[in-house]
């Protein structure tokens, strides 16, 4: 049995959004909606990143993004696009926390020596018109996809939870690796606060609980 050390809480207290990766967006949402008897609302497409995504929240500022190679965008993938497309199974590929302030978060990591890229820019229409924005921050190196990426949504934009399809909720999340002492220290340094456990392989777990009662994705 995996060896478990839980943070003060079973949910990290900055957790956005956590991202079920699947090759075919549709065959996701109904995967989902198999599972937790709730069916995801299509969010839109990311222009340039090969990729289109449906949601489904997970409380109070929290939502799960099924996200899924844009066919629309297929004439140029890159590594993401080209991933999801190969997979065989829905996965959970990635984890976002949020900051209210992603400059101070870029100059912690700059304090700690932990390389990153961005701030970035990034926007999405949402299929009722309505424009999202944001900007994120991700680790050159994540370990993986147990490292989470930062986000900081725009003023003017309304969390993606307010409106995506309601009646589920993170009961807890947790990574997992080899090098759980190594994996808890990386966390501090970026001031992140998650539950660790020790596994063969790096592993995101997430329970949630839905309408046809509580199940993990991994």
């Amino acid at each position: 049995m995996p060896q478990i050390v839980l943070a003060k809480e079973e949910t990290p207290p900055m957790l956005d959004h956590i991202l079920l990766g699947v090759s075919d967006l549709d065959a996701g949402i109904a995967f989902v909606e198999k599972m937790f008897g709730i069916r995801a609302a299509a969010g839109g497409s990311h222009p340039g990143a090969g990729t289109r995504n449906a949601l489904l929240a997970l409380g109070n500022e929290r939502y799960l993004e099924i996200i899924a190679p844009d066919p629309q965008q297929s004439s140029a993938p890159n590594a993401l696009h080209t991933g999801l497309a190969e997979l065989r199974a829905p996965k959970l590929i990635g984890w976002a926390v949020h900051t209210h302030d992603i400059a101070v978060a870029a100059a912690r990591l700059r304090t700690e020596g932990i390389a990153a890229d961005g701030p970035l820019e990034g926007s999405r229409k949402r299929p009722d018109g309505v424009m999202l924005h944001w900007h994120t921050l991700r680790l050159k190196d994540d370990a993986e996809g147990t490292l989470p990426f930062f986000i900081e949504w725009g003023a003017e934009t309304p969390h993606p939870s307010k409106d995506a399809p309601s009646g589920c909720r993170l009961v807890s999340f947790a990574v997992a690796g080899p090098h759980a002492d190594q994996i808890r220290e990386t966390f501090r340094r970026i001031g992140v606060e998650v539950a660790v456990e020790t596994a063969p392989a790096p592993t995101l777990r997430a329970r949630i609980v839905g309408a046809h009662g509580e199940f993990t994705l991994t």
